[in-house]
C-alpha cells in the first residue's frame, strides 16, 4: 500500500496524520471494488480459505464489512457503488437473516453504515428500495443470535429500523433485549465477559462497548450514553495499556485477523467525548496500530488484507473465518466521523502508556495483570482469569505479549504429567505487583499459581496437589521472536531443564522468568531471589526494593508486601 511521506510534526510518534487515515481507507476500497459481482451486491474475495457459512455468506461479508469502511469515509461517489448494491441484494441476492447465522452479523453492520449515512445513501434510495432493505434487516429483529456479543446485533439493527420507522416495536424490543442479556454480563470496571463465563479479550472494546455506546449516542440518549459512555471511559484507562510500544495491540483472544479494528474504542471514546485519554495520546495508540500492521504485511500485493496477523497466517484463524473477515478492520476507522479540525486530528501525538514509564497494572475483573517496560515497549498480559478452551491457545495460557505468538509447544504453561491442559480456572485474585489463580491440569492435578512481578522481571510458582508422587512437572516460558530476549531459571522444585517431580502431598515448584527486548539488562537471577519455607509459604525480594510473601492455603493465595532488612 502506497503511503504519503510520514509527517513528522504533529505525529512525532508515527508520522501517520488524518491524510494517511483517508489514504489507507481509499486504498483499500478500491482494492475490493474489483472482485464486486456485476450487480455489486457481493464481495468475493479471493482465497483458500472459505468460512464454514459458505461462498454466499462470505460474498454478503464482503459487502458489509466494506460498506462500513465506506461510511466512514464518507465518500460520496463509493457509497453510490454501495447503493447499488444495496438495491441488489434486498432485491434477492442476498441469504436471509436466520437463527444464529452469519447474514445477522453482517445486517448489523449494513444497518449501522446506514444509520451513518443516512443523508448521503438511505435517503437517496427510491423508495421500494428502501421497504425491501428494511424488510430483509428485519429478520434480524427476531433471529436467535449465539449467546456473546451477536446479541448486540440485534440492537444496532433495531437502532436503525427504529430511526426511520420501520416495525417500531419490534425494534425497540430488540434493543431492549439486546441491552438486558449484555447486563448479564457486565462484570464491572468497565469490562464485559464475551457471553457467560470469563471470556476476556478486546471484544470488549470493539463489540460489547462499541454497539450500546454508538447506539446511545446516534439516538441522542444522554441517559444510556451515560451509562455506556461511563463504562467505555473506565475500559479505555485499561484498554490503552494493552498496546505496545511499536503499536501492537495485545496477541491474545480469537479474531484476532481483525487487527486494528482494535483501535475502535479508542476512537470511539474521543467521538463521545467519554474518554480518560487526551487527542494526542488517542491518536498516538490508534495510528501506531495502523501502521504496525500496514509496516508488516497485513495487505498484500493486491492491496487486500489477508487472513492473518501480520501476513498470511491460519494459525489466528476460527472455522468463521472466511476471504472477507479482516475487513472488519473497517471498525477502526471510525476516527474519520470526527472532523478535521477536532483536537485528536490536530493535536501533537503524546506517548502511549507504554513508553512512559515502567507500569504493573491490576484488572480486577478479568484478574490480570499487566507488566510494560518504556524501555523496550513491550506490555506482558498474566492471565489468572480469562478462559476459552474453544479456542485455546488463545484464552488459556498462563501470558501474552505484544510481542509474542503462542507457540504449538505450549509456552507459558505449567505441564503435569505431560500434558499442558489448563481449565477450570478460578481467579484468586490480583494486586501490586501479583496475581493467582487455580486450574485443572490434564492429569486431573490442581495446580494453584501465583506470579510476582516487578520491571521485566517475573516470579511464576506452582503449587501442585493430587497429582501421584512422582508425576513429572515441566515449566515453560516465552517464544520470544528473532530481537528479543526470553529467559527462564529454575528456582525452587525444578532441574535445569525446568523438569521436576511431585513429592508425597502438595509440591511446590518455582521459575524465574523475563521477556526483554533490552540488550543491557541486568542478569536475570541478580534482580530477585527467592525463598521457600516449606510447601507452602515462598518470599520474593526484588533488587534494591522491598519484597512479597506468598501463603498458599486451602482457600486461595494470600500475598503481602514486606520490607527488606
Amino acid at each position: 500500500m502506497q503511503m504519503p511521506p510520514g509527517d513528522r510534526g504533529p505525529s512525532p510518534r508515527t508520522g501517520y496524520t488524518r491524510t494517511h487515515w483517508e489514504a489507507a481507507a481509499d486504498a483499500l476500497l478500491a482494492a475490493v471494488e474489483p472482485y464486486a459481482t456485476p450487480d455489486r451486491a457481493l464481495y468475493h474475495l479471493p482465497g483458500d480459505h472459505p468460512s464454514w457459512s459458505g461462498r454466499l455468506s462470505d460474498g454478503l461479508e464482503g459487502y458489509a464489512r466494506t460498506l462500513l469502511l465506506a461510511a466512514f469515509r464518507r465518500d460520496e461517489t463509493v457509497l453510490q457503488r454501495y447503493a447499488d448494491g444495496l438495491a441488489a441484494g434486498v432485491a434477492g441476492g442476498w441469504p436471509r437473516v436466520e437463527d444464529r447465522s452469519q447474514p445477522l452479523v453482517e445486517a448489523a453492520s449494513v444497518a449501522l453504515a446506514l444509520r451513518l449515512t443516512r443523508p448521503l445513501l438511505w435517503d437517496r434510495l427510491d423508495d421500494a428500495v428502501r421497504q425491501r432493505a428494511a424488510v430483509w434487516l428485519a429478520d434480524a429483529l427476531t433471529a436467535e443470535p449465539w449467546p456473546c456479543n451477536w446479541e448486540l446485533f440485534p440492537v444496532t439493527v433495531g437502532g436503525f429500523l427504529a430511526e426511520v420507522g420501520h416495525e417500531t416495536e419490534a425494534a425497540h424490543r430488540a434493543v431492549d433485549h439486546g441491552l438486558a442479556r449484555i447486563e448479564e454480563w457486565y462484570a464491572g470496571d468497565g469490562w464485559y465477559t464475551d457471553g457467560d463465563g470469563r471470556k476476556y479479550d478486546y471484544y470488549n472494546g470493539w463489540a460489547m462497548h462499541l454497539y450500546p455506546v454508538l447506539h446511545a449516542w446516534l439516538a441522542g440518549d444522554e441517559k444510556l450514553l451515560d451509562l455506556y459512555g461511563g463504562r467505555l471511559e473506565r475500559h479505555l484507562a485499561d484498554y490503552a495499556r494493552l498496546f505496545g510500544g511499536d503499536g501492537a495491540p495485545m496477541h491474545q483472544g480469537r479474531s484476532l485477523t481483525y487487527r486494528f479494528a482494535a483501535t475502535a474504542p479508542l476512537w470511539l471514546g474521543a467521538l463521545t467525548g467519554r474518554t480518560p485519554l487526551t487527542p494526542g495520546e488517542t491518536r498516538r495508540l490508534a495510528s501506531g496500530a495502523l501502521r504496525y500492521f500496514l509496516d508488516r504485511g497485513a495487505v498484500d500485493a493486491h492491496g487486500l488484507l489477508t487472513l492473518g496477523w501480520h501476513g498470511p497466517d491460519r494459525a489466528v484463524l476460527q472455522g468463521y473465518s472466511g476471504p472477507a473477515s479482516p475487513y472488519w478492520a473497517s471498525k477502526g476507522f471510525l476516527g474519520l466521523l470526527l472532523p478535521a479540525e477536532h483536537d485528536v486530528w490536530t493535536a501533537v501525538e503524546e506517548p502511549g502508556p507504554a513508553e512512559r514509564t515502567d507500569a504493573v497494572t491490576p484488572i480486577a475483573p478479568a484478574n490480570w495483570l499487566l507488566q510494560s517496560t518504556s524501555s523496550d515497549g513491550i506490555v506482558r498480559l498474566h492471565n489468572h482469569g480469562s478462559e476459552d478452551v474453544r479456542y485455546d491457545p488463545y484464552y488459556t495460557r498462563l501470558g501474552y505479549s505484544t510481542v509474542t505468538q503462542p507457540s504449538a509447544s505450549y509456552d507459558n504453561s505449567v505441564i503435569v504429567g505431560g500434558d499442558p491442559g489448563r481449565t477450570d480456572i478460578e481467579p484468586l485474585g490480583v494486586g501490586e505487583e501479583w496475581a493467582a489463580s487455580r486450574h485443572t491440569a490434564g492429569s486431573g492435578a490442581r495446580v494453584t499459581s501465583a506470579v510476582l512481578v516487578r520491571g521485566a522481571a517475573e516470579v511464576r510458582a506452582f503449587l501442585v496437589a493430587g497429582a501421584a508422587p512422582g508425576t513429572p512437572v515441566r515449566v515453560t516460558g516465552w517464544a520470544a521472536p528473532e530481537g528479543l530476549r526470553a529467559e527462564l531459571l529454575p528456582a525452587v522444585g525444578l532441574d535445569e531443564t525446568l523438569s521436576g517431580v511431585t513429592g508425597e502431598g502438595a509440591t511446590l515448584f518455582v521459575a524465574l522468568s523475563r521477556l526483554t527486548g533490552t540488550a543491557n539488562a541486568a542478569r536475570l537471577g541478580e534482580t530477585v531471589t527467592v525463598h521457600a519455607e516449606g510447601e507452602r509459604e515462598l518470599t520474593v525480594l526484588w533488587a534494591g526494593g522491598p519484597g512479597l510473601r506468598v501463603r498458599w492455603q486451602d482457600d486461595g493465595v494470600a500475598v503481602e508486601h514486606i520490607a527488606r532488612d
